[in-house]
């Protein structure tokens, strides 16, 4: 008599509770990694951006919200090497960390931004 039969569904329960714990475990950190962002953002950005990066000071100033992480990430990254000039946010940028850049693009590329209609 073979106990394979018996095993599979407790292998699949076995798969599906890690994952969940898996999925569970990255919404949360992406919950505290907002509230770092956020806490940054308030800090650093609102005053130019605006709160949640939506309302800018100057139609020159970016909307940040709803970016997309990758380019903020890169954005954020060369203002802070030097390679993309701007004065004021090469001065911003500078003092960030690799996490502060990446939390920064996270929160700011959760938020509600401006939509286009196709």
């Amino acid at each position: 008599m073979s106990t394979a039969p018996k095993r599979l569904p407790l292998v699949q329960a076995v798969v599906f509770a890690v994952a969940l714990c898996t999925a569970l475990s990255c919404a949360t950190a992406a919950a505290a990694s907002d509230e770092v962002g956020k806490k940054k953002a308030d800090e650093a950005c609102a005053a130019c951006h605006g709160p949640e990066g939506n309302k800018p000071i100057s139609p020159e100033t970016p909307r940040l919200a709803g970016q997309q992480y990758d380019y903020l990430v890169q954005a954020l990254t060369a203002y802070r090497k030097g390679t993309r000039d701007n004065a004021v946010m090469t001065a911003m940028a500078k003092p960030l960390t690799e996490k502060e850049i990446r939390d920064l693009a996270g929160y700011f590329s959760r938020q509600q931004g401006l939509t286009t209609k196709r």
